[in-house]
Order: C-alpha cells, then sequence, then structure tokens
C-alpha cells in the first residue's frame, strides 16, 4: 500500500469519520448521514482517498453491488508515508 497525503478538503472528511467511526467498517450511507455530503462529493472523496491509501473498500458479503469502508488508522498511514518520503539532507 502507497500512502499519500491527503488534501485538506479530504483530511476534514477522514477526520469527522474518524472521530465517529475509528476503523471500524462502515457503507456509503452511514458516511453521508456523518458529513451531509452529496453522493457526488462524496463518490470523489472515496476514490481519491482509496487512491491515496487512506480507505480500504471490499465487498458487502450480503450484496455485491455494495461497498464496505474502513479508514486506514493514522499510525499506519504515517508509518507508511514516513517510509516512502524522501529526508532531504
Amino acid at each position: 500500500m502507497r500512502i499519500k497525503p491527503l488534501p485538506r478538503w479530504l483530511q476534514k472528511r477522514y477526520a469527522i469519520l474518524w472521530d465517529k467511526l475509528k476503523d471500524n467498517p462502515f457503507n456509503f450511507e452511514t458516511a453521508q448521514k456523518i458529513l451531509g455530503d452529496k453522493p457526488e462529493v462524496l463518490n470523489v472523496a472515496f476514490s481519491q482517498m482509496r487512491k491515496d491509501g487512506w480507505l480500504e473498500v471490499s465487498f458487502d458479503p450480503n450484496d455485491a453491488r455494495k461497498r464496505i469502508y474502513r479508514l486506514v488508522p493514522l499510525e499506519k498511514a504515517y508509518k507508511e508515508l514516513a517510509k516512502t518520503t524522501k529526508v532531504k539532507k
């Protein structure tokens, strides 16, 4: 997994979701209720968070058309980010 720093608009959403859910699994509807975002905005946010390594996605075992999401813990993400960030001397 390759972690990239999140833009501020995504950092805010990550922090809100983490405060409510920690690393517990959740669905799209739960995130939408917590954040109050329109579905289009949430789709873009989740896509970017997944691409940058901050969100894990799997299929819902009860309905393969739906997804289950899980936030990557900050400690794990920062450790991974530190490994991939080059230190300039």
